[in-house]
């Protein structure tokens, strides 16, 4: 969950102000009276349809990566439509950089595939803050591997411990995330059905080898700076457009926004270009360009819906699910 201090403004107020949000608990705004203890809700953000909380069950499991290191794992779920014995498909969400930790809070979009009998996992992997500082520096520069080998390890742990079918894995993530499946898919395709990437981050060193770009230089502190060999040498290992091979890769979706500044929209192109020459399947691989998009995506919540409904729709499409 998340949860923290707001809008209190008065200094002789003797209420606090709290807001509060889990996987099954929307965006709840409490004024908690100081002198009696009590909380009474001030607001929570609405949700259509028949929603329930007590229909879902969230959780919080660590999974052992290889080298140890414990990954913390947000879930949900739908509790009557769950069995921990390996039969429900999973749809595993990742980032891992800049120390931005992916908080596990409420969505009332995903509610579409939890109602379908989907696992919702947030794989709190090193890159993040989720276990402080030292989980941020342990996934970055020389040690970005760890991102990619917990992701990795935590899609094998969550299908070992019935969480989801080892033939239902879905993978999502966007931008430095979208970095993230890159890399998955090169090191470990098998593991996954469907990977969702969206404005993805795919070729590292030429992107950080033009300081032209914008944002370069200043990424140098996350990535590590090529023009050292030692840091060239590394991004080029992971890369994931330098490290597309003859291989089989899984089902994909890849979305990118033409006025992109962050990750420019020829980036994934020429990325999937390069996966469509050499995968050795014949599985989709999609790559839808919006025309009127940015790095963040559509303008207004309705259109950003439709992004959703549109990788959901892809995933359930593999599974014949309507």
């Amino acid at each position: 969950f998340a949860a923290y201090l707001t809008g209190n403004f008065e200094l002789d107020n003797k209420k606090v102000r709290i807001y509060y949000s889990s996987l099954t608990t929307p965006g709840t705004y409490y004024d908690f009276d100081l002198k009696t203890g009590k909380s009474e809700i001030m607001k929570q953000t609405p949700v259509l349809g028949d929603f329930d909380a007590d229909n879902y069950q969230s959780e919080r499991i660590m999974i052992k990566a290889r080298d140890g290191k414990e990954v913390p794992v947000s879930l949900v779920y739908r509790k009557d439509l769950f069995k921990k014995d390996g039969t429900n498909p999973l749809y595993q969400y990742g980032y891992g950089s800049y120390g931005a930790t992916i908080e596990p809070t409420f969505g009332s979009a995903r509610l579409s595939l939890l109602d379908r009998g989907f696992v919702f996992a947030i794989a709190h992997i090193r890159g993040s803050e989720m276990l402080g500082r030292p989980w941020y520096e342990d996934g970055k520069k020389l040690t970005k591997q760890n991102t990619f080998n917990d992701f990795i390890d935590v899609t094998k742990g969550l299908v070992e411990q019935g969480y989801g079918a080892k033939d239902k894995v879905f993978a999502v993530g966007g931008s430095a995330g979208g970095l993230l499946m890159g890399a998955i898919i090169n090191q470990a395709p098998e593991l996954y059905r469907g990977i969702g990437a969206h404005v993805p981050f795919v070729d590292v060193v030429t992107t950080m080898l033009d300081e032209s770009i914008p944002l370069t230089t200043n990424e140098y502190d996350e990535w590590g700076n090529p023009n050292n060999k030692t840091y060239y040498d590394y991004m080029l290992s992971y890369s994931p457009y330098d490290n597309v091979k003859a291989q089989n890769y899984p089902n994909m979706l890849v979305t990118t926004g033409l006025h992109d500044s962050q990750v420019q929209y020829f980036e994934p192109m020429k990325w999937v270009a390069k996966l469509r020459e050499m995968k050795t399947d014949d599985n989709i691989l999609l790559f839808k360009t919006d025309m009127e998009a940015g790095h963040g995506g559509a303008s207004g919540r309705f259109k950003r819906l439709k992004e959703d409904a549109l990788e959901y729709a892809f995933f359930l499409d593999l599974l014949n699910k309507k």
